[in-house]
């Protein structure tokens, strides 16, 4: 069973940045794409961007582009989402989830691919 944990979120001032992390456990291959969501107060859960099993996709929401990077590193079962630039309207909560695939360039950010999610992290953009 995967198992997802998410941290790093936390308040900040708009233009700073945060680093989020997303641990996975409990499944002994890498064959897995990760995606980051977001949900804010009555709204929708919105895809903010993904990652393939290698590493070598990555998409990312209109609203982040060259704003936040998403990375990996398999050695720590770990994917990260660096985020620059934050302003108010990126203030949900953050989480992580994951789909098991053997294709390893295969990412996308629609929810309904992912079956393995975390518990979400609060992130709050806010002078």
């Amino acid at each position: 069973q995967l198992q997802l944990v998410e941290s790093g979120g936390g308040l900040v001032q708009p233009g700073g940045s945060l680093r989020l992390s997303c641990a996975a456990s409990g499944f002994t291959s890498d064959y897995y794409a990760i995606g980051w969501f977001r949900q804010a107060p009555g709204k929708e859960r919105e895809g903010v961007s993904c990652i393939s099993s290698s590493g070598g996709s990555t998409n990312y929401a209109d609203s982040v582009k060259g704003r936040f990077t998403i990375s990996r590193d398999n050695g720590k079962n770990t994917v990260y989402l660096q985020m620059n630039s934050l302003n108010p309207e990126d203030t949900a909560v953050y989480y992580c989830a994951a789909f098991i695939t053997i294709n390893q360039r295969l990412c996308v950010v629609r929810p309904n691919y992912y079956n393995y999610w975390g518990q979400g992290t609060q992130v709050t953009v806010s002078s």
